[in-house]
């Protein structure tokens, strides 16, 4: 096997973007941020989108950098995103308007109008996906309410890290990771599901080909190859949703269960599975089914995850207090512990906008002690995440026939060492964290498949588990936190 090759990595989150290269020596493998760059919403004209050009100025950007200092070393790119989310493109290959941002309140009674048509049960059955407010369904259900002119001009549908690419290469086409968020696909014959938006008066001519990871999509087109200085650099269809980038690092052994937990806005935890689980056991315990790289089946459930601390601390940067995460956690840390339990999915909680005053009215409205300090509200919001993380790993255990022994997390949430304790005391199980980076690496994984350096899945989780440290969090304060499971199982949906 050859040496030295780099890949470089196009990671968007919800809050921040960037360029990563990913060294590899023949045996282990290193990163380096060439670009990293904020994001966020967007808004106009009282709506909420994404900046998607200025995003993708910052992915050239980022590639400029990378062939400066790796030059001829850089093997290819992947890209990958948060979900769901969406670009239409006209046939002149132009955006026909600024894409949505999923919190956007467009899909706002949508989910009552679409099942009205189709039953959840049903919805449920055909694509496996929960309906969930975000998904790129409701989205297109209110573009049609609304008679949306871009959809009206669009030639083809492109999800974000599909946009991306094609801007890169000039080609079009869907990747399934992405797509499988979408509520679109059929689960039985992994397609659109034309005959479903048929019935909810969807249209369909703007859906194109369906790619698989691990797939070369093609090279940079001239201009692009140009502006970042490289020449026949190739782009490779990762998993180009971030979840199923994150759970392809996994630095799981084998002859143990585990579920992992893919930790960032959105908390994603689950099991992978070799097929869809479509009964209704899963569908009324919110469990949801989305591809994964080779062939698999990520079975898991969203999560509100660090979008709660996270609005918090919008909101008091707001009103003129920047508190970082690290002071945050000190204060949540500082604080005397089950002020009062939440569920962090409690629906008012994913809309933005003063979190701290929802929490305490939560907790008013439940019969609960109000958290009234910044630290009480913050160890409240973190003490219930970790508790609605044992309820799903209790769940996913039910699944499974048998109880997990371990749970993985991954993700940039694993720098928050006092959630991470806190789960380990909640699911009352061994924790295992890291890598920091999962989601990077996890598309690095994928095109060094495509590129034939490594021959497997597996083969890749060995270079990340010797590559990157891992850290152990092992249970404490049993009884008390036995107690708290107790409290929550009334509290949670």
């Amino acid at each position: 096997m050859s040496k030295n090759k780099t890949y470089l990595a196009v990671d968007f989150g919800a809050e921040s973007g960037r360029v990563i290269a990913g060294n590899f020596d023949g045996e282990k493998l290193s990163l380096e941020p060439v670009n990293a760059f904020p994001n966020g919403p967007l808004e106009l004209a009282n709506s909420m989108h994404w900046n998607t050009l200025y995003l993708y100025s910052e992915v050239l950007k980022g590639i400029h950098s990378a062939s400066a200092k790796y030059g001829s070393s850089i093997q290819s790119v992947g890209v990958d995103t948060w979900g769901v989310d969406y670009g239409f493109i006209d046939a002149s290959g132009h955006l026909t308007g600024v894409p949505y941002h999923y919190r956007d309140s467009r899909t706002d009674n949508m989910i009552s109008k679409t099942h009205a048509i189709v039953p959840d049960a049903e919805l449920f059955s055909r694509t496996g996906i929960q309906s969930n407010f975000f998904n790129t369904l409701y989205q297109l259900m209110a573009e049609v309410e609304n008679d949306s002119k871009a959809l009206a001009s669009a030639d083809q549908l492109l999800f974000t890290p599909d946009l991306i690419n094609f801007w890169l290469t000039g080609v079009k086409a869907s990747e399934r990771t992405i797509a499988s968020t979408s509520q679109l696909i059929n689960q039985d014959t992994g397609t659109w599901d034309v005959e479903l938006l048929g019935k909810l008066g969807i249209p369909t001519h703007m859906l194109g080909i369906i790619m698989e990871p691990g797939t070369i999509l093609g090279q940079f087109t001239e201009n692009v190859s140009k502006r970042t200085n490289t020449e026949n650099l190739k782009v490779i269809l990762v998993g180009s949703h971030d979840t199923a980038s994150a759970v392809a690092s996994v630095p799981a052994e084998a002859g143990y269960s585990y579920a992992f937990l893919s930790s960032g806005t959105w908390s994603l935890m689950g099991i992978e599975n070799k097929s869809a689980r479509v009964d209704e056991v899963s569908r009324l315990n919110g469990f949801t089914n989305e591809h994964g790289v080779c062939g698999t089946t990520r079975y898991l459930k969203n999560i509100s995850g660090l979008w709660i601390i996270q609005e918090c601390k919008r909101y008091w940067e707001q009103h003129g207090e920047n508190l970082d995460y690290a002071k945050l956690t000190s204060l949540a840390e500082e604080a005397e512990p089950f002020t009062a339990i939440i569920d962090p999915d409690y629906e008012p909680f994913s809309g933005i906008g003063d979190m701290p005053n929802k929490i305490k009215q939560y907790c008013h409205e439940t019969g609960q002690r109000v958290p009234e300090s910044k630290g009480a509200i913050l160890r409240t919001a973190t003490e219930g995440l970790a508790l609605k993380y044992n309820q799903v790993m209790d769940a996913l255990g039910d699944v499974n026939g048998a109880p997990l022994d371990k749970l993985h997390i991954v993700g940039g949430g694993t720098q928050n060492k006092l959630l991470n304790q806190m789960t380990a005391n909640a699911i009352n199980k061994e924790v295992i964290t890291g890598p920091i980076e999962a989601t990077a690496l996890g598309n690095i994984i994928v095109q060094m498949m495509a590129c034939g350096d490594i021959s497997s899945l597996e083969e890749g989780r060995a270079i990340v588990k010797k590559s990157f440290d891992c850290e152990t969090y092992l249970p404490q304060d049993v009884d008390q936190w036995d107690q708290a499971r107790a409290k929550a199982k009334k509290l949670f949906k």
